[in-house]
């Protein structure tokens, strides 16, 4: 059976981590580790987190110098050992039946590598993001990733990976730290990607995302902001290609990627339509029937 290791990341949320933590604590299929990493909070959380769990055996605890949520997600994963890493904030908080829901998807199916689910909002909003209406096996999603900055992802809490792809996707040159000490779920979903990851969609209605002041990701969708953050994207992305050798050259590969995928939708399937006609290296009219052939084999039912 599938084992699974909890980092709770926090930074000055003395507020909230308890609930945090406890949620991680009562899931109904327990994790084999509960790891709490306190990113050099002021406002106390240390000593609360040791008065807490300090003599809890289901809980390590990690408290040291702030370095950013990328040093915070490395010094837990140093301490980590089970089959698949999630990530939780310390804001945020799961339903009991998380883990067992991943669970059985992760017990069943040894060729996914990354499972994501939706997220149900609460505190100063209510209501539920998710990336598709329904469960979907994304196949691979490398070429994808690559060259239009897909995001095939969600927020840190909703997010969990097998252990070797956590620890692929975080083993960055220490420059990067400080560019990503904000927004790490970034380096897990496009190093997941980008490096090999299977991933698949699983909405379970057991993440909750707390919204309090202005921690939602679009609250500040500004243009300089919005540039910024596609930039620094770019440059993440072209540091895990150059690692797995993918280059404008694999565009012709985005037909064979699409393949994988037993059920895209419609979006996913234009995606790769447009990637096709994009590729380099062969004629238009080459594009445009691979291009074509992807758009008529969603229709036919591939």
């Amino acid at each position: 059976m599938t084992t699974f290791a909890v980092i709770v990341t926090s930074y000055n949320y003395r507020a909230f981590v308890e609930e945090a933590v406890d949620s991680a604590l009562a899931q109904t299929r327990a994790p084999a580790q509960v790891i709490v990493v306190d990113d050099g909070s002021t406002d106390g959380t240390p000593d609360l987190l040791q008065q807490r769990y300090g003599s809890d055996p289901r809980v390590t605890l990690l408290c040291g110098a702030n370095g950013g949520q990328l040093v915070a997600f490395q010094r837990g994963m140093a301490a980590a050992n089970a089959d698949v890493i999630c990530f939780l904030d310390a804001d945020d908080r799961w339903a009991p039946d998380y883990l067992a829901r991943i669970g059985e998807l992760y017990d069943s199916r040894k060729d996914v590598d990354f499972v994501f689910s939706d997220i149900s909002l609460f505190g100063n909003e209510q209501r539920t993001i998710g990336y598709d209406e329904c469960a979907r096996d994304l196949g691979y999603t490398a070429i994808s990733t690559f060259s239009l900055t897909h995001w095939y992802g969600a927020p840190t809490s909703a997010l969990s990976l097998r252990s070797l792809w956590a620890r692929r996707s975080l083993d960055l040159p220490a420059d990067l730290n400080h560019t990503w000490r904000l927004s790490a779920d970034n380096c897990l979903v496009y190093g997941a990607s980008v490096l090999g990851a299977r991933k698949y969609y699983l909405p379970t209605g057991s993440v909750g995302y707390r919204i309090h002041g202005n921690n939602g990701w679009w609250s500040n969708r500004t243009p300089t902001a919005n540039f910024l953050n596609r930039l620094r994207s770019r440059g993440l992305i072209a540091h895990y290609a150059r690692i797995a050798g993918i280059d404008d050259s694999c565009l012709h590969l985005a037909k064979y990627e699409y393949k994988t995928k037993p059920d895209p939708s419609w979006d996913e399937t234009k995606r790769y339509a447009g990637l096709a006609w994009a590729g380099r290296g062969a004629p238009w009219w080459k594009r445009g029937e691979r291009a074509i052939s992807i758009l008529m084999g969603r229709r036919k039912g591939r």
